[in-house]
């Protein structure tokens, strides 16, 4: 019996992620938790995913609750609650307000499922990564943040759309904060397994281009839409499937820091991860050119300034 919990299930994250999860069948429960004022609206997004559902013969269980005990036996606790990022705001405009909500989930999953693995969605994702793996007290390979899966899947995407070449033979990554201090790895990155500082010879490909549409995409789709939503809710799904079927790929993922690359510690970044069921299992060693070594060591002092704010702000 495999089961999983949502909190901050009725936003526009949660109940995509829900929907896209229950749609690849790797589980037999999903919590839709929310506050008590919106439970009403859980149970109707059950009642319409139940009837879609349906037409697909998939059988999980859809669970609408307020009650923290419905958390106990989880695989993963998703934290998608808080406030969300508006047109023209930075992720880390958000810090302070998200983390009092990051916080006291955090305490609650410690309390009420212990043996999870906590999976933040939370903007701003780096340092909420961190204020969930201090106020739940968990190993910090069992607290992980989306950070840079969806922007390394958006970076694949745009290759394989400007190139016109199929996305499975782009392999490319983005490491450092989800945010304007991200770092395309561009020098490791290959096209049907040429590097890419090879294949740009042969073919017009605009990489500055690329990469300054990459660092507007969220706020590109959220001028012109209100929201991010398919993106985000296909990439934690993703993630979650990852975690629960023990799949051991390497994906780019926010985890805490001690060291392990460039020295960089006290910090949750975007780095390439061994992801298994029991989380992080380890953190992949990166090569990186002096341009982005520096720019990941800017990401790294940029993140942990607001970090070190925020937990002063809860006293953590």
């Amino acid at each position: 019996m495999v089961k999983v919990s949502i909190i901050g299930s009725t936003g526009i994250i949660g109940k995509n992620v829900a929907f896209t999860l229950a749609r690849e069948d790797t589980v037999d429960e999903i919590v839709m938790f929310s506050r008590p004022k919106s439970l009403d609206k859980a149970k109707g997004e059950t009642y319409d995913m139940y009837d879609a559902l349906a037409a697909r013969d998939i059988d999980c269980r859809l669970t609408p609750s307020s009650d923290f005990n419905d958390l106990a036996g989880s695989a993963i606790v998703l934290i998608a609650a808080g406030t969300p990022r508006k047109k023209g705001m930075k992720r880390l405009d958000l810090a302070i307000p998200n983390a009092n909500i990051v916080s006291f989930y955090s305490e609650k999953i410690a309390e009420y499922s212990p043996d999870s693995i906590i999976l933040v969605a939370t903007n701003p994702v780096d340092v909420m990564t961190t204020i969930a793996l201090k106020a739940s007290g968990f190993k910090k390979s069992k607290v992980i943040g989306v950070g840079n899966h969806l922007d390394s899947l958006r970076l694949k995407n745009y290759f394989s759309r400007q190139i016109d070449i199929n996305s499975s033979e782009v392999h490319t990554r983005v490491i450092g904060e989800h945010g304007d201090h991200m770092v395309p790895l561009l020098s490791s990155t290959t096209i049907g397994g040429i590097p890419l500082k090879y294949f740009v010879e042969y073919v017009d490909l605009d990489i500055t281009g690329l990469v300054e549409r990459l660092r507007r995409a969220g706020n590109t789709i959220i001028s012109k839409k209100g929201a991010t939503e398919y993106g985000p809710a296909f990439a934690i799904s993703n993630l979650m499937s990852t975690i629960l079927t023990d799949s051991h790929r390497v994906l780019t993922v926010s985890s805490y820091l001690d060291a392990e690359i460039e020295r960089v510690e006290d910090v949750s970044l975007g780095v390439p991860a061994v992801i298994t069921k029991r989380g992080v299992a380890m953190i992949v060693p990166i090569h990186m050119n002096d341009i982005e070594k520096k720019e990941f060591l800017k990401a790294a002092d940029t993140v942990r300034d607001a970090t070190k704010e925020v937990l002063t702000h809860l006293e953590l």
